[in-house]
């Protein structure tokens, strides 16, 4: 396509990633929200290895052949771990088993390639042997990473279709990832590499439209606890979320608790530590204006009558 060697659903993966990157950054214009940064990040991201990885390699780059290598496979290596960054912070998760923090697994996944791809490259000059070097222990790695995120996040103690969804569709971001060197080893099928690749950045936009209309859905209930009165809740013009100064995991905190779920069963439902729930339940009641846990509720009880 256009005399490289993009394939036509790269590029049209491309478009669509643009498009929905432009989206976002309108929308984040209305919104300041750390979340939505990191959404522009990560389709960014997407963006950049759609380019890299569908124009390249080209006959006229200039320099070595490897060094498009280098290009494509950085950008790659990037966009996993950010994906998985994303997850974390998704899931305030710090670290899983063996030492599974971001930066580990940064410093894993750069240091494999430095070591097994390109010393390993200067010695043989074979990107084939390289590769085959580089990918089989990557792919192993990556498969022991998706059993131990599924062991995290499965299992749910009070299940909803909300929670259900989000687990899916992050499994779904997470095996994208575990099969990207397995499709690499295979060969340049590009247009199954990048639609499973893609298929991540989808299943992540869903879960952030998805919280979008969760948090729509429950605007009512929310008005309720902030709002002056309940005439005032359903009555109110403004168009803006009035508990927007609230963070997104602050507010399906706040959801949960106004279920009059305890701490301990909020911190199982989403995979969070019970400490963290409370330390997040604390920010909640000091921009709320209340002490306690008791007065929360009780003052949401007075304003739902």
């Amino acid at each position: 396509m256009f005399g490289t060697s993009i394939h036509w659903t790269t590029f049209f993966y491309l478009l669509l990633d643009t498009v929905i990157v432009l989206f976002t950054l309108y929308y984040s214009t209305r919104k300041d929200s750390s979340g939505y940064k990191r959404f522009l990040s990560l389709g960014i991201l997407f963006i950049t290895y759609n380019l890299t990885g569908g124009f390249l390699p080209i006959k006229n780059f200039p320099g070595p052949l490897i060094l498009q290598y280098i290009i494509t496979y950085g950008v790659a290596i990037a966009l996993c771990v950010y994906i998985v960054y994303y997850l974390y912070k998704e899931y305030d998760i710090i670290v899983l088993k063996y030492n599974s923090s971001i930066r580990n697994l940064a410093i894993l996944s750069s240091g494999s390639f430095i070591i097994l791809f390109l010393i390993s490259y200067f010695f043989t000059y074979s990107l084939d042997a390289s590769r085959l070097l580089f990918t089989i222990p990557i792919s192993v790695l990556a498969f022991v990473f998706l059993g131990m995120f599924y062991e995290r996040i499965s299992h749910p103690n009070n299940p909803n279709e909300y929670i259900l969804r989000r687990n899916r569709l992050s499994m779904i971001s997470v095996t994208s990832i575990a099969l990207l060197p397995i499709l690499t080893l295979i060969g340049d099928f590009q247009w199954l590499t990048f639609t499973v690749m893609n298929a991540a950045f989808y299943a992540i936009t869903i879960i952030e439209i998805d919280r979008h209309l969760y948090f729509l859905e429950n605007k009512t209930k929310m008005y309720e606890v902030f709002a002056m009165s309940k005439e005032q809740a359903i009555n109110s013009a403004e168009t803006k979320i009035i508990y927007e100064n609230l963070t997104r995991r602050e507010i399906e905190i706040t959801l949960s608790i106004l279920s009059n779920l305890s701490y301990k069963q909020i911190a199982k439902d989403l995979f969070i530590a019970e400490s963290t729930v409370s330390k997040h339940a604390s920010n909640i009641y000091k921009k709320t204006g209340v002490k306690n846990r008791r007065q929360f509720i009780s003052r949401y009880r007075k304003k739902a009558k």
